[in-house]
């Protein structure tokens, strides 16, 4: 059994980004965007996820880039049409024409490491069996509120009420929701009221992302981050990047200083498309310029 820092599971996503700036073809998936930041940071992951064999390319970019990937190959990739009418990462309307259907308990039965990151895309991808099992290897797990609050009605990707959010929330040690998925899944516009509500349900840390940075409750301590990116021609994996960021730094770091490292490695991946491909020096000089970070570890 091979043993990991972080696992991050979910579908790879064949994104189609509509923009003011026009359109752009993008291999997505939040497992994707999560996994290199990590990897460039030196940390030792894999990724478990479904796809195409046609996109066997984004295997290939995952293994050179020193992550272990365990695909499943099914008929079609997960198909996703992200469209921004504004200069506002918030505002957006998800569509999906194609799914590559669910990761199970199976699927991460042979694999050890001390967290694991879920990061579906919409409800029925990532169930609570893969949850229970991951709990039951001992891992710090953390799930993204998307792939629960999204399900997939005809083509268009819709928030609906999740019933089980109360035990599955019990379940997971780390939750992560961008502003929006907040205000819809506890009713609070305020961010500060929205972490609260999550953290009242069980899970010992919250991630919390808006257009301008991040909130994190860890503890019973808000811990406020700005994103500082030179430009935003890479905001879709926004969210991705700084879970996936977080929960590896998490395995050495308290939470302020982990949720530093998550904004900067996320300003800097949102001045470009696709996964984060900055060195850890660029990530260090961010640190000390825009966060009065004194002391790397």
């Amino acid at each position: 059994m091979k043993n990991y820092d972080v696992l991050y599971i979910g579908n790879y996503t064949k994104d189609t980004i509509i923009s003011p700036a026009g359109v752009k073809y993008v291999d997505g998936g939040a497992v994707n965007y999560a996994a290199h930041a990590a990897a460039k940071l030196g940390f030792n992951v894999a990724v478990i996820t479904r796809l195409a064999k046609e996109d066997d390319h984004v295997v290939e970019k995952l293994v050179q880039a020193g992550i272990d990937c365990y695909p499943t190959y099914s008929p079609q990739s997960t198909l996703m049409k992200l469209e921004y009418p504004t200069s506002d990462p918030d505002i957006r309307a998800l569509s999906v024409s194609a799914t590559a259907g669910s990761v199970t308990a199976g699927d991460v039965e042979s694999f050890d490491a001390r967290a694991a990151v879920i990061g579906s895309s919409l409800r029925g991808e990532v169930g609570m069996d893969v949850i229970e099992k991951l709990k039951e290897k001992k891992m710090l797990v953390a799930a993204d509120m998307q792939g629960f609050v999204r399900v997939l009605r005809g083509v268009e990707l819709k928030y609906e009420p999740w019933d089980e959010m109360r035990s599955t929330l019990a379940r997971v040690d780390v939750v992560k929701s961008d502003a929006v998925e907040a205000e819809f899944l506890t009713g609070e516009k305020d961010i500060f009221k929205a972490a609260s509500f999550y953290a009242d349900m069980g899970p010992r840390e919250i991630v919390l992302t808006h257009k301008d940075g991040v909130l994190i409750l860890a503890d019973g301590e808000f811990h406020e981050m700005g994103f500082y990116p030179a430009r935003l021609d890479g905001r879709s994996g926004r969210g991705d990047t700084c879970v996936g960021t977080y929960v590896a730094k998490r395995l050495s770091l308290p939470p302020r200083e982990a949720g530093m490292w998550a904004a900067a490695v996320t300003s800097l991946k949102m001045e470009n498309l696709g996964p984060f491909d900055r060195s850890i020096n660029e990530v260090e000089s961010f640190l000390h310029a825009r966060y009065n970070y004194g002391s790397i570890v």
